[in-house]
């Protein structure tokens, strides 16, 4: 466990200041037609072995992501009915996070957001979101989606831009938006401009005033990107925006023939554990932690290479929150 206990204390008092410690939350993409974790096409609701787990496991809260169910218009009686067959599947009052992948904050045109924030608003009078978080990033480009959110242009024009677009969309929204530290998965991102993504990001929250969600596999791999190893992984902390961090994500990572990926697929690294222990001490304002997108199996129950890493997690956080 990191031994550097010191803090960024600043918080600009216009935000959202409540620090209720929740806890572990779990985090999931809802794929319409899936037949693992997702939106089951024949049924309407969440697939078998997504209903078991959230069943059978008890976590502090449920993140889910928005994906678009085909051709269906952005209408929320459209998607209503299964995101509240999803909420019923965990315990009563389970809190409800909502993960956005349509406000495209990184997008390097001009983009209009309305619909996404008069969808989400409606979304949120009716299941009452926690908060909505999106990963800084390029989603879609005029109109054509990204296979993987490329991250955002790292130069002072696109942070002048997504700035003045969270100011926007923080007053626009109703729930608390909260602003994702982007990804930089090596063999698929690719990063234009020359500023640092740590200086950036934390220059472009304060600016846009919001609230911030730091992922430790996507901080890690931008430092390893950086041709960052060993303890060098875990510096520069300090130049990130902690004080402002509500929300930590740990998703399944792997480190491959020299490259550092983000697979998303439940099992957690020792060093994402290490990060975590570092940022536990150093986020003043942190609310949750969530386990993102994990492997269930046919029965509902995570692989048991999964396990271990998630039980320490577990530990962790309940450490923290108690």
């Amino acid at each position: 466990m990191g031994t550097d206990t010191s803090m960024d204390t600043s918080m600009d008092t216009s935000m959202d200041t409540s620090t209720r410690r929740l806890g572990l939350g779990v985090g999931v993409d809802m794929p319409w037609g899936s037949t693992s974790i997702g939106f089951d096409s024949a049924t309407g609701g969440p697939t078998e072995r997504l209903a078991r787990f959230l069943g059978r496991e008890r976590y502090a809260y449920l993140m889910f992501s928005f994906q678009p169910r085909g051709h269906v218009a952005l209408d929320v009686d459209a998607y209503l009915p299964a995101y509240e067959r999803l909420r019923d599947c965990a315990a009563p009052g389970t809190p409800l996070v909502f993960h956005q992948t349509t406000l495209n904050f990184g997008a390097a045109h001009a983009y209009d957001r309305t619909a996404v924030y008069d969808f989400t608003n409606a979304l949120h009078r009716r299941l009452g979101f926690a908060w909505v978080v999106e990963d800084v990033g390029i989603w879609s480009q005029r109109g054509i989606p990204m296979p993987y959110p490329l991250p955002p242009f790292l130069t002072e024009a696109s942070l002048e831009r997504t700035a003045e677009g969270l100011a926007e969309a923080r007053e626009a929204l109703e729930p608390r938006l909260q602003l994702e530290f982007p990804g930089f998965t090596d063999g698929y991102s690719i990063v234009v401009g020359a500023m640092d993504a740590y200086d950036w990001f934390r220059e472009v929250v304060e600016r846009a005033d919001v609230a911030v969600t730091l992922d430790v596999g996507h901080l890690l791999s931008y430092r390893w990107l950086c041709g960052h190893t060993g303890e060098a992984l875990y510096e520069g902390l300090e130049r990130l925006p902690l004080s402002r961090c509500r929300e930590i994500h740990l998703s399944g990572c792997a480190v491959r023939r020299g490259r550092f990926l983000d697979l998303h697929h439940g099992i957690l690294l020792d060093e994402q554990l290490e990060l975590l222990d570092r940022l536990l001490l150093r986020c003043p304002n942190l609310q949750g932690v969530t386990y993102e997108d994990p492997a269930i199996d046919s029965g509902g129950r995570l692989p048991p290479k999964a396990v271990p890493n998630v039980e320490r997690l577990r530990e962790r956080v309940e450490r923290w929150a108690s």
